[in-house]
């Protein structure tokens, strides 16, 4: 393995912690990029371990400074790519902040690891792009449909990743994660939402459309998905889908979250939390073909197994959770 020094850009957010968390356990020298803020606050590194935590440098920052970039990356041999924003709700308002931060700031990042020779960089995409699915399971040959400002942003940030690695030989890989729910993850998406609603003690949860169907993946086989192909140089260059190959709609998956339960909930259909008809995306299951060829990766939590994990983090931190206030 190539890597010594590495940047997670993004570090403090869900996945993002997961990987630093994964690649320090593994003894490489990380250096993990949280947002900026006044309170000193590093997101969910703030979870870690202290003795895990003494091991990464936490560098406060922001990706669309291209300054700010340049100095991070100094020095780094591979760079895995994880800041954006990412809740498609918030990018109906706020469309202008999603192309600063995951457009620009993917060219920042680009343009600093060129200057710098980096080794590798790790872009991470979105199965979002995919739009709603023209054929499954979806495989990297997939037309890329923008049905949000937010995937729209990201296919725009994968297209320049992709231009810098044709146009300049930047050892780039896109990585494409399918629908990622575990441990840590905000009430932004539907499994955190509901599991958060029934321990809250609600018998009525306020949810939107239950028939898109997805293709969920645990957080510990994503980030060590990143890992792999990171590992690989038959990577390079090449988009890479993350995923089990297997879809659920959100009404199955609020099933299995009842069968581990006990419960029997009810369902309030709440309009705030439905897209717009041309936006919604509605099927989304992965081929993990690529994956497996390019490197040793596969999926090894079962959904069930994920589902009970993440049960356990929402039950032990339900005060991260406001159950009563929709969470755009």
């Amino acid at each position: 393995m190539n890597m010594k020094k590495v940047l997670v850009t993004g570090a403090g957010g869900f996945i993002g912690s997961h990987l630093a968390e994964e690649l320090a356990r593994q003894g490489l020298r990380v250096r993990a990029l949280v947002r900026y803020n006044g309170r000193n606050d590093w997101g969910h590194l703030e979870k870690l371990p202290k003795e895990l935590l003494r091991r990464i440098e936490v560098l406060p920052g922001d990706v669309t400074d291209p300054f700010f970039m340049d100095h991070a990356i100094a020095g780094m041999d591979t760079v895995f790519h994880l800041a954006a924003l990412i809740a498609i709700p918030f990018s109906y308002s706020a469309p202008e902040r999603y192309v600063a931060t995951n457009i620009q700031g993917t060219l920042n990042v680009l343009q600093a690891c060129r200057r710098h020779k980096v080794k590798r960089m790790l872009h991470t995409s979105t199965s979002e792009v995919y739009g709603t699915a023209r054929y499954t399971p979806i495989d990297e040959e997939h037309p890329l449909q923008g049905q949000s400002p937010y995937s729209a942003s990201k296919i725009g940030a994968d297209k320049i990743v992709e231009s810098f690695y044709r146009s300049f030989g930047l050892p780039v890989t896109t990585v494409r994660p399918f629908n990622t729910f575990g441990p840590r993850q905000s009430a932004r998406a539907v499994i955190p939402t509901m599991m958060s609603q029934l321990l809250s003690g609600n018998k009525e949860l306020a949810l939107g459309d239950l028939k898109p169907v997805r293709d969920f993946n645990f957080v510990r086989d994503t980030a060590e998905g990143f890992i792999a192909l990171a590992k690989s140089p038959r990577a390079i260059g090449e988009t890479v889908n993350l995923g089990s190959g297997r879809g659920v709609s959100i009404l199955e998956t609020l099933r299995l979250i009842e069968k581990i339960t006990g419960s029997r909930l009810r369902v309030r259909k709440d309009a705030r939390r439905i897209r717009p008809q041309k936006s919604e995306v509605f099927k989304l299951i992965a081929s993990n073909a690529k994956a497996r060829k390019l490197s040793d990766w596969k999926p090894r939590f079962s959904l069930e197994e994920g589902l009970r994990l993440t049960l356990d983090y929402v039950r032990t931190h339900l005060d991260e959770y406001k159950t009563n206030i929709y969470n755009l």
